[in-house]
Protein backbone atom coordinates (compact mmCIF):
# COMPACT_ATOMS: atom_id res chain seq x y z
CA UNK A 1 0.00 0.00 0.00
CA UNK A 2 1.47 3.78 -0.79
CA UNK A 3 0.96 6.49 1.93
CA UNK A 4 0.73 10.15 0.02
CA UNK A 5 2.41 12.64 2.65
CA UNK A 6 1.13 15.80 1.54
CA UNK A 7 1.86 19.57 1.18
CA UNK A 8 0.39 22.21 -0.54
CA UNK A 9 -0.12 22.95 -3.98
CA UNK A 10 -2.43 21.22 -7.14
CA UNK A 11 0.28 18.22 -6.91
CA UNK A 12 -1.07 15.79 -4.43
CA UNK A 13 -4.31 15.79 -6.12
CA UNK A 14 -2.82 15.23 -9.27
CA UNK A 15 -0.78 12.23 -7.62
CA UNK A 16 -4.20 10.65 -6.16
CA UNK A 17 -6.20 11.40 -9.59
CA UNK A 18 -3.29 8.96 -11.12
CA UNK A 19 -2.79 5.95 -8.64
CA UNK A 20 -4.10 2.74 -9.49
CA UNK A 21 -5.33 2.19 -6.16
CA UNK A 22 -6.17 4.90 -3.40
CA UNK A 23 -3.58 5.90 -1.45
CA UNK A 24 -3.50 6.81 2.34
CA UNK A 25 -3.33 10.13 2.38
CA UNK A 26 -1.11 11.96 5.32
CA UNK A 27 -0.32 15.43 6.13
CA UNK A 28 1.70 17.34 8.58
CA UNK A 29 -0.92 19.18 11.10
CA UNK A 30 0.23 22.68 10.01
CA UNK A 31 0.67 22.20 6.11
CA UNK A 32 -3.05 20.70 5.08
CA UNK A 33 -3.06 20.28 1.70
CA UNK A 34 -5.31 22.27 -0.52
CA UNK A 35 -7.78 20.19 -2.29
CA UNK A 36 -7.34 16.71 -0.03
CA UNK A 37 -9.04 15.79 3.31
CA UNK A 38 -5.48 13.25 5.35
CA UNK A 39 -6.58 10.45 6.99
CA UNK A 40 -3.85 10.93 9.18
CA UNK A 41 -2.27 13.68 10.49
CA UNK A 42 1.18 14.10 12.73
CA UNK A 43 3.94 16.27 13.46
CA UNK A 44 7.70 15.85 13.38
CA UNK A 45 7.33 15.36 17.52
CA UNK A 46 5.47 12.03 16.80
CA UNK A 47 7.02 11.39 13.38
CA UNK A 48 8.27 7.59 15.23
CA UNK A 49 4.24 6.92 16.39
CA UNK A 50 3.76 7.89 12.70
CA UNK A 51 5.70 5.50 11.24
CA UNK A 52 4.78 2.62 13.39
CA UNK A 53 0.89 3.65 12.33
CA UNK A 54 1.84 3.40 8.62
CA UNK A 55 3.00 0.01 9.44
CA UNK A 56 -0.01 -1.07 11.04
CA UNK A 57 -1.94 0.09 7.95
CA UNK A 58 -0.25 -2.00 5.52
CA UNK A 59 1.67 0.76 3.86
CA UNK A 60 5.35 0.25 2.59
CA UNK A 61 5.76 2.40 -0.16
CA UNK A 62 5.95 6.54 0.86
CA UNK A 63 5.25 9.24 -1.95
CA UNK A 64 6.21 13.01 -0.82
CA UNK A 65 4.24 15.39 -2.78
CA UNK A 66 3.52 19.50 -2.12
CA UNK A 67 5.19 22.51 -0.69
CA UNK A 68 5.58 22.61 2.88
CA UNK A 69 7.82 24.98 5.40
CA UNK A 70 10.22 24.00 8.33
CA UNK A 71 8.30 23.97 11.37
CA UNK A 72 9.52 24.63 15.19
CA UNK A 73 10.04 21.50 17.33
CA UNK A 74 8.38 21.54 20.34
CA UNK A 75 9.76 19.71 22.62
CA UNK A 76 7.59 19.11 24.92
CA UNK A 77 5.28 16.70 23.49
CA UNK A 78 8.08 14.70 21.54
CA UNK A 79 7.03 10.81 22.52
CA UNK A 80 8.87 8.10 23.24
CA UNK A 81 8.64 7.09 19.87
CA UNK A 82 9.79 9.87 18.26
CA UNK A 83 13.19 10.03 21.12
CA UNK A 84 15.39 8.09 19.20
CA UNK A 85 15.19 10.18 15.78
CA UNK A 86 15.48 13.77 17.49
CA UNK A 87 18.69 14.08 16.34
CA UNK A 88 18.75 13.38 13.06
CA UNK A 89 15.15 15.09 12.90
CA UNK A 90 16.77 18.47 14.45
CA UNK A 91 20.26 17.83 12.30
CA UNK A 92 17.75 18.20 9.45
CA UNK A 93 16.08 21.38 10.12
CA UNK A 94 19.70 22.85 10.35
CA UNK A 95 20.38 21.89 6.45
CA UNK A 96 19.23 23.33 3.09
CA UNK A 97 16.44 21.72 1.39
CA UNK A 98 18.21 19.05 0.25
CA UNK A 99 20.09 17.71 2.57
CA UNK A 100 16.99 17.85 5.04
CA UNK A 101 14.74 16.23 2.59
CA UNK A 102 17.71 13.55 2.46
CA UNK A 103 17.77 12.67 6.24
CA UNK A 104 13.84 12.68 5.84
CA UNK A 105 14.05 10.05 2.83
CA UNK A 106 16.86 8.13 5.14
CA UNK A 107 14.86 7.85 8.66
CA UNK A 108 12.12 6.10 6.34
CA UNK A 109 13.76 4.40 4.30
CA UNK A 110 15.73 3.03 7.76
CA UNK A 111 12.03 1.95 8.95
CA UNK A 112 11.35 -0.18 5.97
CA UNK A 113 9.87 1.92 3.34
CA UNK A 114 10.46 2.76 -0.13
CA UNK A 115 10.48 6.21 -0.99
CA UNK A 116 8.57 6.33 -4.45
CA UNK A 117 8.97 9.42 -6.57
CA UNK A 118 5.85 11.13 -7.76
CA UNK A 119 7.36 10.79 -11.56
CA UNK A 120 6.40 7.19 -11.51
CA UNK A 121 2.88 7.80 -10.76
CA UNK A 122 2.48 10.70 -12.95
CA UNK A 123 5.46 10.59 -15.64
CA UNK A 124 4.22 13.03 -18.05
CA UNK A 125 4.29 16.15 -15.64
CA UNK A 126 8.09 16.16 -17.57
CA UNK A 127 7.06 17.72 -20.94
CA UNK A 128 9.21 17.33 -23.86
CA UNK A 129 11.70 19.83 -25.31
CA UNK A 130 11.54 22.86 -26.84
CA UNK A 131 9.15 25.89 -26.97
CA UNK A 132 6.17 25.20 -26.28
CA UNK A 133 4.20 28.64 -26.79
CA UNK A 134 3.53 31.28 -29.42
CA UNK A 135 6.63 33.28 -28.25
CA UNK A 136 10.02 32.46 -29.19
CA UNK A 137 13.10 33.77 -27.11
CA UNK A 138 15.28 36.25 -28.72
CA UNK A 139 18.90 35.33 -28.82
CA UNK A 140 19.64 37.38 -25.66
CA UNK A 141 17.11 34.75 -23.98
CA UNK A 142 19.98 32.09 -24.81
CA UNK A 143 22.15 33.76 -23.59
CA UNK A 144 20.60 34.33 -20.82
CA UNK A 145 19.39 30.62 -20.01
CA UNK A 146 22.71 29.85 -20.47
CA UNK A 147 23.70 32.27 -17.75
CA UNK A 148 20.98 30.91 -15.05
CA UNK A 149 21.88 27.46 -16.18
CA UNK A 150 25.81 27.94 -14.71
CA UNK A 151 24.51 29.92 -11.75
CA UNK A 152 21.94 27.42 -10.52
CA UNK A 153 24.47 24.32 -11.26
CA UNK A 154 26.95 26.95 -9.29
CA UNK A 155 25.10 26.86 -5.69
CA UNK A 156 24.00 23.30 -5.91
CA UNK A 157 26.81 22.70 -3.74
CA UNK A 158 25.82 25.15 -1.43
CA UNK A 159 21.98 23.91 -1.28
CA UNK A 160 20.41 27.16 -2.14
CA UNK A 161 17.75 27.24 -4.31
CA UNK A 162 16.54 25.54 -7.63
CA UNK A 163 16.25 28.74 -9.51
CA UNK A 164 17.30 32.57 -10.86
CA UNK A 165 16.14 35.04 -12.63
CA UNK A 166 18.73 36.75 -15.48
CA UNK A 167 18.49 39.90 -17.86
CA UNK A 168 20.88 41.08 -19.91
CA UNK A 169 23.52 38.54 -18.72
CA UNK A 170 22.75 40.22 -15.36
CA UNK A 171 21.75 37.84 -11.96
CA UNK A 172 18.59 39.64 -10.67
CA UNK A 173 17.44 37.28 -8.01
CA UNK A 174 18.41 33.81 -6.96
CA UNK A 175 16.07 31.56 -5.42
CA UNK A 176 16.65 30.85 -1.34
CA UNK A 177 14.29 30.20 1.37
CA UNK A 178 11.23 31.85 0.10
CA UNK A 179 10.82 29.91 -2.89
CA UNK A 180 10.70 30.97 -6.53
CA UNK A 181 7.45 33.52 -5.65
CA UNK A 182 9.16 34.87 -2.85
CA UNK A 183 11.62 36.01 -5.55
CA UNK A 184 9.64 36.93 -8.03
CA UNK A 185 8.29 39.02 -5.86
CA UNK A 186 11.08 40.47 -4.46
CA UNK A 187 11.78 42.08 -8.39
CA UNK A 188 8.65 43.99 -8.46
CA UNK A 189 10.08 46.56 -6.21
CA UNK A 190 13.18 47.35 -8.15
CA UNK A 191 11.26 46.83 -11.24
CA UNK A 192 12.38 50.11 -12.93
CA UNK A 193 16.13 49.45 -11.76
CA UNK A 194 16.66 45.99 -13.45
CA UNK A 195 17.67 45.29 -17.33
CA UNK A 196 14.55 44.84 -19.42
CA UNK A 197 13.23 42.03 -20.30
CA UNK A 198 14.94 38.74 -18.94
CA UNK A 199 13.77 35.47 -17.61
CA UNK A 200 12.91 33.07 -14.90
CA UNK A 201 15.24 29.75 -15.21
CA UNK A 202 14.46 26.55 -13.22
CA UNK A 203 16.20 23.13 -12.50
CA UNK A 204 17.51 20.32 -10.26
CA UNK A 205 19.99 21.11 -8.27
CA UNK A 206 23.24 18.87 -9.51
CA UNK A 207 23.01 15.23 -7.39
CA UNK A 208 19.90 16.11 -6.36
CA UNK A 209 17.74 13.37 -5.02
CA UNK A 210 15.47 13.38 -7.23
CA UNK A 211 12.23 11.50 -5.92
CA UNK A 212 11.59 14.56 -3.60
CA UNK A 213 10.96 17.98 -3.78
CA UNK A 214 11.23 18.33 -7.75
CA UNK A 215 10.87 21.85 -9.05
CA UNK A 216 7.84 22.60 -10.17
CA UNK A 217 5.82 25.59 -12.13
CA UNK A 218 2.32 26.43 -12.32
CA UNK A 219 -0.25 28.12 -14.00
CA UNK A 220 0.02 31.19 -11.54
CA UNK A 221 3.73 31.14 -12.00
CA UNK A 222 3.29 33.27 -15.58
CA UNK A 223 1.31 35.43 -14.08
CA UNK A 224 4.10 35.90 -11.58
CA UNK A 225 6.70 36.30 -13.96
CA UNK A 226 4.51 38.74 -16.12
CA UNK A 227 4.35 40.63 -12.86
CA UNK A 228 8.07 40.55 -12.31
CA UNK A 229 8.45 42.09 -15.95
CA UNK A 230 10.29 39.45 -17.35
CA UNK A 231 9.47 37.95 -20.91
CA UNK A 232 9.74 34.19 -20.30
CA UNK A 233 10.06 30.47 -18.57
CA UNK A 234 13.14 28.95 -19.21
CA UNK A 235 12.85 25.14 -17.61
CA UNK A 236 15.61 22.24 -17.73
CA UNK A 237 13.86 19.10 -19.59
CA UNK A 238 13.38 16.13 -17.42
CA UNK A 239 14.12 18.10 -14.13
CA UNK A 240 10.76 20.46 -13.55
CA UNK A 241 7.11 19.50 -13.51
CA UNK A 242 4.82 21.45 -15.44
CA UNK A 243 1.33 21.37 -13.51
CA UNK A 244 -1.41 21.35 -15.47
CA UNK A 245 0.32 21.81 -19.24
CA UNK A 246 -2.35 23.32 -21.17
CA UNK A 247 -3.23 25.73 -18.82
CA UNK A 248 0.59 26.94 -18.42
CA UNK A 249 1.00 27.11 -22.18
CA UNK A 250 -2.57 29.19 -22.50
CA UNK A 251 -1.64 31.20 -19.84
CA UNK A 252 1.85 32.02 -21.21
CA UNK A 253 0.36 32.60 -24.59
CA UNK A 254 -2.56 34.89 -22.89
CA UNK A 255 0.14 36.92 -20.74
CA UNK A 256 2.94 36.97 -23.99
CA UNK A 257 5.53 34.83 -22.72
CA UNK A 258 7.91 32.34 -23.95
CA UNK A 259 7.89 28.93 -21.85
CA UNK A 260 11.06 26.95 -23.09
CA UNK A 261 11.97 23.35 -21.96
CA UNK A 262 16.10 23.17 -22.65
CA UNK A 263 17.95 20.27 -22.62
CA UNK A 264 19.97 20.27 -19.77
CA UNK A 265 23.29 21.04 -21.55
CA UNK A 266 25.89 23.17 -19.61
Amino acid sequence: MLALICGRGALPALIVQNCSRPPLIAALSQFQPDDLVPEVCFRLETLGTFLILLKQRGVTEVCFAGAIRRPNIEPSIIDSATEPLIANISAALTQGDDGALKVVISIFEQAGFQIIGFDEIVPDLFPSGGILTKIFPASQDYKDATRAASVVAGLSHLDVGQACAVAGGQVLAVEAYGGTEWMLNSLTAGIDCCPRGGLLFKSAKTYQDRRIDMPSIAPKTCQQVKDAGLKGIVIARGEVLVLNLVDVISEANRLGLFIWVRESLP
